[in-house]
């Protein structure tokens, strides 16, 4: 398998679309253990309007998010194409999600990522986000993976 995953495989793999695909891509993967995920964060992007007006800031729940999608493309990545067709990876609970820094336009934010156990469908993570090595955030949580409605 390859050690990165672009914008369009990540596509191939996620439901998820413009704008709310926050991942570019994911980096030095060790499949179904970990990866890091970039995320451009630039100024025009949509959430930043209103978050806030002459100080914007990247939203925390959106790291989260961001979290969560790095999660499961490296989940889906990782097990077999047979297994994960018609399927989806839901997040299920956060944990000790802390926000230690604002995470500011223009920047690229790194996500390590981490897939702690998994038990059947049922996978429980971690992650750091950092900015130049400075760490923006940390979180745990857990995600399923689910049969997607046809």
């Amino acid at each position: 398998m390859s050690n990165t995953i672009t914008k369009e495989e990540i596509q191939k793999l996620l439901p998820h679309r413009e704008p709310m695909l926050l991942i570019e891509k994911l980096i030095n993967i060790v499949p179904l253990k970990s990866a890091t995920a970039i995320v451009n964060v630039k100024k025009g992007k949509f959430f930043f309007d209103g978050h806030f007006p002459g100080q914007p800031v990247m939203p925390g729940v959106l790291i989260v998010e961001a979290f969560g999608q790095a999660a499961a493309a490296l989940t889906a990545h990782g097990i077999d194409p047979k297994e994960y067709k018609d399927k989806l990876v839901y997040l299920m609970s956060v944990e000790k999600a802390r926000f230690r820094n604002p995470v500011m336009p223009d920047c690229e934010l790194h996500l390590f990522i981490e897939a702690v156990r998994s038990h059947g469908r049922v996978w429980k993570y971690k992650g750091v986000a950092k900015v130049n090595d400075k760490k923006m955030a940390d979180a745990e949580w857990s995600a399923t993976i689910v049969d997607r409605n046809k």
